[in-house]
């Protein structure tokens, strides 16, 4: 298959480039800077992504442009660019007029790359470092009000760079270009589909595990749902599913989720761990060390399982690239925003190997990967989960208390969304519960208890995310129910922080 590489200088919108190449329906892969793979016959191009970093620094990341450049079309993006310009022969220097969000894009030269874009067309910059002089042999293509060299090419060979940023939603044609660069400049065939996956994906996991038997975690989610149903249609049989309460879940979705499961054909087995889930986290308040501790219990509880399935040797997991990308971040110098527990392999003395084939699918990839395998709406449309639960919605030290009164409330806000048929519109939502306490009046009582925050946002990637702007009578009817019906909770708000600053979650 035609596949585009992303070399990844640090941005923290990297993966973004890949998820609207994808879009595109072309196959991209994203690899560090400093982990270049071999350049196949099947890699038709590459992009440079932007980075934290100024090409100045002395420390600055550096890549081998001689390995693709004159013989690959080339795509500079911001930090990208910049670099091109410094190792040809330009010049990169600090601007007086650093650019930072939208600026007003204005094409001055005819370009393979700008082919159909609007003479003047927004786009979002996020730079201080600016292109004072073009290397030899390199032309300017496109200015803004502020940046002469915002977009340049190579006269002789397919050598394209742009100071902006096309992957972001902020440039309106931002699509456009990347697929004048994949589509055209590079010739990529359009044909990652999710049919195309499925096929390819089934055949890699049958060669990958054999005979063996695998047990995948359940969650009821989409991701875990999409993997299960994979590898079911790859190996059926040897596939076990195991559905576990890590007493982290919704109000009564241990029950319901393993009834939904019922005609889908998946051998699904049910395990009530949640006392053991507590106990780790009792006393336990930092959220990384929260995560931890679930995922350390969530392996030992499927190290149990496994050996008591005679020929299993793998661990199936719905990690999903979003999840790597978080966890990961290159060192010193893309930060690590969370760890996710199910990134990053298994203990040494677990005696399993992990098959995640969703690693490399954004969301909504799963979701139309599934739609493709026939998976019921109602699983496919459910709102994303977070592995730890609960237990990263309880702020501070969890108890079974807490985990109670975060039910009732989570309950009424989710029950709510589906009743005034906003539930689809949501990415993701649910409430968290605060670790302060504040003063109220019930009836004539004083009350001292605690508030929880509702969070609901719109996103298509995760990557990014914008809170949902509610009707005020829908939150008023929601936080009256909560505060009459949930005992415990005296004050309800709403959380409207986007991402970034923010994350979607609070821990």
């Amino acid at each position: 298959m035609d596949k585009i590489l992303i070399l990844d200088f640090g941005s923290q919108v990297t993966q973004l480039i890949g998820r609207r190449l994808r879009e595109l329906n072309v196959y991209c892969e994203i690899y560090p800077f400093n982990k270049v793979p071999a350049m196949e016959a099947t890699v038709k191009g590459v992009i440079l992504s932007g980075s934290p970093c100024s090409v100045r620094d002395a420390n600055a990341p550096q890549v081998d442009l001689s390995l693709f450049k004159g013989r690959l079309p080339l795509l500079g993006i911001c930090y990208g660019s910049q670099y091109l310009a410094q190792k040809c022969g330009g010049k990169v220097e600090a601007s007086d007029s650093r650019e930072y969000g939208r600026a007003m894009l204005e094409i001055t030269a005819e370009s393979p790359l700008l082919k159909g874009v609007s003479r003047q067309t927004q786009v979002w910059m996020s730079h201080g470092d600016t292109i004072s002089a073009l290397p030899k042999g390199a032309k300017v293509i496109a200015s803004t009000a502020d940046v002469e060299n915002a977009a340049y090419q190579f006269a002789d060979e397919p050598t394209y760079a742009v100071q902006f940023h096309p992957e972001v939603y902020h440039t309106d044609e931002g699509s456009r270009i990347l697929a004048n660069f994949a589509l055209d400049i590079c010739g990529c065939k359009a044909d990652w589909t999710p049919a195309s996956f499925i096929e390819t994906t089934v055949d890699s996991l049958r060669k990958q595990i054999g005979t063996d038997k695998v047990i995948l975690g359940l969650s009821g989610g989409v991701d875990s749902t999409v993997a299960g149903v994979l590898l079911n249609k790859a190996i059926g049989s040897q596939l076990t599913c195991i559905f576990v309460n890590n007493g982290l879940l919704r109000k009564n979705e241990f029950s319901t989720v393993l009834a939904s499961y019922k005609d889908m054909g998946l051998n699904v087995i049910g395990a009530d761990a949640s006392a053991d889930f507590l106990a780790a986290l009792k006393g336990v308040t930092e959220p990384e060390a929260k995560r931890k501790a679930i995922g350390r219990v969530f392996v030992e509880t499927f190290d149990k399982y496994a050996r008591s399935i005679e020929g299993a040797r793998w661990l199936a997991q719905g990690t999903i690239y979003p999840d790597v990308i978080e966890s990961a971040g290159i060192e010193g110098i893309a930060s690590k925003i969370k760890s996710h527990h199910n990134v990053g392999g298994l203990p040494k003395e677990m005696n399993l190997k992990v098959v995640e084939p969703l690693r490399m699918l954004f969301k909504d990839e799963v979701r139309r990967v599934g739609r493709a395998l026939g998976i019921k709406e109602e699983l496919i449309g459910r709102h994303p989960f977070p592995g730890p639960g609960l237990g990263i919605r309880v702020i501070g030290e969890v108890t079974e208390e807490k985990l109670n009164v975060l039910r009732e409330a989570d309950d009424i806000f989710i029950r709510a969304l589906r009743e005034v048929g906003l539930y689809d519109q949501i990415w993701q939502a649910g409430v968290i519960l605060l670790p302060v306490k504040s003063v109220g009046v019930m009836g004539d009582e004083r009350t001292y208890e605690n508030p929880v925050a509702l969070r609901a946002v719109v996103s298509t990637d995760a990557m990014t995310a914008d809170w949902f702007p509610f009707p005020y009578d829908f939150l008023r009817n929601v936080s009256n129910e909560i505060i009459r019906k949930v005992r415990g909770v005296n004050r309800v708000v709403y959380d409207i922080s986007s991402k970034p600053p923010a994350t979607i979650a609070w821990e």
